[in-house]
């Protein structure tokens, strides 16, 4: 009972905040006016907020944010022991620093070390907490870019990528951030800049507890599926997530802005009804997901979880099974990654739909922006599909799809699988997967969940499997830029491929995108697309290993 109370109370929160959030952040993205701190950014970096930018001069202005972020965060990772509040911690090592950069840049947020004795107080809040902030606003801004697109009429623009990221940032994600900042701290999250205090243990022995500036980050790592854990237990350490009620809010958090997105959508098309379609598919996904994930906990298999009524492994006991089970779809059908027990302690099933959530792209709701970019290129490819059955030129929102349109959705839908696939069985060709922990199926699903999870920029981890070794920080790294920047570019290039369109009027032949049977044909493209790509490689993991 009380883990549908926690699940119900959750859908009634989002549900309340979808309208007056959503048209909040309509209203950031489609505002005119500038205010003095953001005119201040502009004239600082020497932009003009009123020039519009075409799909090319847009994803350059991303990438080249992106590459001097990334040189940034390394440079100051390699050099943190020369600085203020260093905490007496050496230097980041060098394959380290270069996929924590990366990682954080990509708004993935993967960790190959552990927090609390690697990263002083400064890298913390200079480096990676800021890239908390910016990573999500680009996704956001990607996703804005491409509803612009749709919307366009032969205009070839697509806004202005600089202004696009200092709204987001200044008018979304710092205030409700600072907001949800405060409500953490009542709720006993940290936030000092304590070099930490040793204390005695029941055994009587001495542990030292590092404190820091732990609730600020915490909020930025969920409102912008970030993930990354200021400790290394992440979400399970006290600090970061001291009660049930955090644990709620902190899942509020996670879905907040994916979830809000689709009536930014909406209304930026003029059909708020395409709005609610798109997040009825991702209703519906996420639903499904959860109700699975905590079903196969639950009801886990073997002698021990039947015996004590639940698989207990692994869980915190101040969660139990269904809130653990629930933050664990939570923060992989989001980028989010961040976890309060051990994944790979679930059972094979229960394991499994973690990686599952990740392999359906993250788009029930998905990232801050990238879920829902996501969301509507497996739209494009559902129209595309329904024209080949009718004989008709597909259309979606009064665009029509052909051969180009087609040709970057595949090549978006295609990039994941690809890094995902071939980064596993690189693995096991030259013979690192000998870092698993575990031989046979339970091997392979800590293999193939470390690449699903870089690929797909979530950052949560399997466990069980050691990753700070050079070709791991260094094949993990290529996977979290690749499965970055490659789908952004096609989003960018299929947006501006769009807005370069005059509108096409709706017809009798028109499929109409806002009722129930398209809601479902999305929804059935998308499993189906996942498990025709993906069935072979989950057979020969967490599917023997549960039936066997």
């Amino acid at each position: 009972m009380a883990g549908w109370i926690f699940v119900v109370s959750l859908v009634l929160a989002l549900v309340a905040v979808y309208r007056p959030f959503g048209d909040y952040m309509y209203r950031v993205v489609t505002g005119t006016r500038s205010s003095v701190a953001e005119r201040g950014i502009y004239r600082l970096v020497g932009v003009n907020p009123a020039a519009e930018q075409t799909w090319g001069v847009y994803a350059r202005s991303v990438l080249a944010f992106s590459a001097v972020s990334v040189l940034f965060l390394y440079l100051l990772l390699r050099v943190q022991d020369k600085l203020w509040l260093s905490l007496g911690l050496p230097a980041v090592t060098d394959h380290i620093a270069w996929n924590t950069a990366v990682s954080f840049v990509t708004n993935t947020n993967w960790q190959a070390y552990s927090g609390e004795s690697t990263m002083g107080h400064l890298a913390q809040m200079a480096g990676l907490a800021v890239q908390n902030f910016v990573s999500a606003g680009i996704g956001i801004a990607v996703a804005v870019a491409l509803i612009r697109g749709f919307a366009a009429r032969r205009s070839g623009t697509l806004g202005n990528f600089w202004v696009d990221l200092t709204r987001i940032t200044l008018r979304i994600l710092l205030p409700v951030c600072a907001l949800a900042a405060l409500i953490l701290m009542v709720g006993g999250v940290v936030q000092n800049l304590s070099g930490g205090t040793d204390v005695t243990t029941l055994t009587g022995a001495t542990q030292h507890l590092t404190g820091g500036p732990v609730a600020s980050q915490e909020a930025v790592k969920l409102l912008g599926t970030n993930g990354g854990g200021f400790y290394n237990t992440n979400s399970a350490h006290p600090f970061e997530n001291p009660t049930t009620w955090t644990n709620w809010f902190q899942i509020f958090l996670i879905f907040l802005i994916p979830f809000s997105l689709p009536r930014v959508f909406g209304r930026m098309v003029g059909q708020n009804r395409q709005g609610y379609a798109i997040v009825a598919v991702m209703g519906i996904l996420a639903i499904a997901s959860v109700a699975l994930t905590v079903g196969f906990e639950v009801h886990g298999g073997g002698t021990v979880p039947q015996a004590v009524g639940a698989a207990m492994e692994g869980k915190d006991v101040r969660f139990g099974v269904p809130d653990s089970a629930a933050f664990a779809a939570a923060t992989t059908l989001t980028s989010t990654g961040a976890v309060n027990s051990f994944h790979d302690s679930f059972t094979p099933f229960g394991g499994m739909m973690p990686i599952v959530n990740m392999m359906l792209g993250e788009v029930a709701p998905g990232g801050v922006g990238s879920g829902l970019y996501g969301l509507l290129i497996l739209a494009v490819i559902t129209v595309f599909v329904a024209g080949l059955m009718v004989g008709r030129t597909p259309e979606y929102l009064g665009k029509k799809i052909g051969a180009r349109e087609m040709k970057l959705a595949s090549l978006y839908f295609l990039v994941t699988p690809t890094l995902v696939l071939a980064g596993t069985a690189a693995a096991f060709a030259t013979g690192n997967n000998s870092t698993a922990l575990n031989v046979g199926p339970h091997g392979l699903s800590e293999v193939l969940y470390a690449f699903t999870s870089a690929a797909n920029n979530n950052g949560s981890a399997f466990g069980g499997i050691t990753v700070n070794t050079p070709w791991w920080d260094t094949a993990l790294g290529l996977a979290m830029l690749l499965g970055r920047f490659l789908p952004i570019v096609l989003v960018l290039a299929l947006a501006g491929s769009l807005a370069r369109q005059r509108a096409t009027p709706e017809s009798e032949g028109t499929l109409p995108t806002h009722q129930p049977l398209f809601v479902g044909m999305v929804v059935g493209v998308t499993v189906v697309l996942v498990a025709l790509t993906f069935l072979p490689a989950l057979a020969l993991g967490p599917i023997a290993e549960g039936l066997s």
